[in-house]
């Protein structure tokens, strides 16, 4: 479990970039910060790891206060992904994703095995490991940063806008991984985005943040659409233009989840669930708030 005790944030230039910010982020569940640019989410996540240090309060995992150890040691506990991937030029694939096991202290051949491995998990094909970084596709050097983030089997994952530089078809492939990741690992990951639709795919509890990270409303994606907190959130979230104005349809498959523009959202029972998986879309979190009587 991951706390934040009353913290603050100003820069050397005066910015106030959180202020008296407290919230406890559950562990293994999926905690997402979203809000505009400069509202103090990717401050709030590096605070975690200690990438940014606070003006004033505490961070604590499972009782204990992050400030009082070794920071890199810290670092190298936690796992991190960010926007780009921030990959190593120099090194191949394989030698990225086992970057942090080799610097504490792991063998090279135990190593590359956990980050072959990992390969295989994040869904990238062997052949791809002896490849450097400008070989490989925008998502693929993702896969490669999630791969990296996970190579020390950390209890916390930290992701920083990390679909934010790949286009639309990719990024909705990587949501769609990091949702099964996150199954198969049972990890506590906090996720950092500007969009609302992904916020709502990934988050099992999502924070919607003002400017000086102020948090607007806390709760599930279901909670946050059918009752968002103040008119702010219902502009946020497009409640206010009738984006999120869901209703139910018939089809020669079964019951779906429709939007106000006729955009299939997802499906209550159908005959897609018993062969292929149910339907899934940005907006497939409103369909627990539509079960619970949101029509």
């Amino acid at each position: 479990m991951i706390e934040f005790r009353n913290v603050t944030k100003r820069f050397p230039d005066g910015t106030l970039a959180v202020n008296d910010f407290s919230l406890v982020l559950p562990s293994r569940k999926t905690t997402v910060f979203v809000g505009s640019s400069g509202c103090g989410k990717t401050t709030l996540l590096r605070m975690i790891n200690r990438m940014v240090e606070p003006t004033s309060g505490e961070v604590e995992i499972d009782g204990v206060s992050v400030l009082g150890g070794d920071p890199v040691q810290l670092r190298r506990s936690i796992g991190y992904v960010m926007q780009n991937s921030g990959l190593m030029p120099h090194f191949t694939v394989i030698d990225n994703v086992a970057t942090v096991l080799r610097l504490t202290g792991v063998k090279k051949g135990p190593a590359h095995e956990r980050a072959r491995a990992l390969l295989a998990t994040v869904g990238l094909d062997q052949s791809l490991a002896e490849r450097y970084p400008s070989q490989l596709s925008g998502g693929q050097q993702q896969r490669v940063g999630v791969a990296r983030g996970l190579a020390a089997d950390p209890n916390i994952l930290l992701m920083d806008e990390p679909f934010g530089a790949v286009d639309p078809i990719v990024r909705a492939d990587l949501q769609q991984e990091t949702l099964r990741l996150q199954r198969e690992l049972d990890k506590t990951v906090v996720f950092v985005t500007h969009d609302i639709d992904e916020a709502f795919l990934l988050g099992d509890q999502v924070v919607i943040l003002d400017k000086g990270a102020r948090v607007v409303q806390v709760g599930s994606p279901s909670e946050i659409i059918e009752n968002p907190a103040d008119d702010f959130v219902a502009s946020f979230i497009g409640a206010d233009r009738g984006r999120r104005a869901l209703h139910l349809k018939e089809t020669p498959h079964g019951t779906v989840v429709v939007d106000s523009e006729g955009r299939t959202q997802g499906a209550i029972v159908s005959e897609v669930e018993k062969s292929d998986g149910p339907l899934a879309g940005p907006d497939a979190a409103a369909l627990g708030a539509v079960q619970g009587g949101l029509t």
